[in-house]
């Protein structure tokens, strides 16, 4: 396996890009190395296979829609109700809009999951709710993006969708 740091981060941000524009049937290991502009079977000597290829960039998606560390820190000092629970809302919905390609892969991985091994919620029933809330109001916001929410919408869903104290 080859070892420079920098190029098998170009090779993931591309495999991101690609599974985010052309789905998991689109991602190839040529796909990657058109999309990093590096020569044919470079990603075969990064990657041992396709389930490592989707493996490292289902870890770098998450790392790239994870939140700044010190004002989740901060958020997370604050009493468990329904004030923190619609911050932690916005901020997902603020932070999948801002990096739209992520989230789009991040989605991509899902389904890819479910041809490859099975989805599992979790075990917190408002948890739960919220995710699947929020997937499909993202799933909706960012596949189609011509769309316009009205002024206030996406607000009043948030606060729709976070369960009372």
């Amino acid at each position: 396996m080859a070892r420079n740091p920098e190029r098998r981060a170009a090779l993931v941000d591309a495999a991101v890009e690609v599974l985010a524009s052309e789905g998991a049937r689109g991602l190839t290991f040529r796909a990657v190395d058109a999309g990093a502009g590096v020569p044919l079977g470079t990603s075969s000597n990064y990657f041992t296979d396709r389930d490592d290829l989707l493996h490292q960039i289902d870890a770098h998606v998450h790392r790239r829609l994870v939140p700044d560390r010190s004002p989740l820190t901060e958020l997370l000092k604050t009493p468990k109700d329904r004030a923190r629970l619609l911050s932690l809302t916005r901020d997902l919905l603020t932070r999948a809009t801002n990096d739209r390609t992520a989230c789009l892969a991040l989605f991509e991985m899902r389904l890819e999951a479910t041809r490859r091994q099975p989805a599992r919620p979790g075990p917190d029933e408002t948890v739960t709710v919220l995710c699947l809330a929020v997937l499909g109001l993202l799933l909706e916001h960012l596949t189609l993006p011509e769309i316009t929410i009205p002024d206030g919408l996406l607000e009043r869903i948030v606060t729709t969708i976070v369960p009372e104290d």
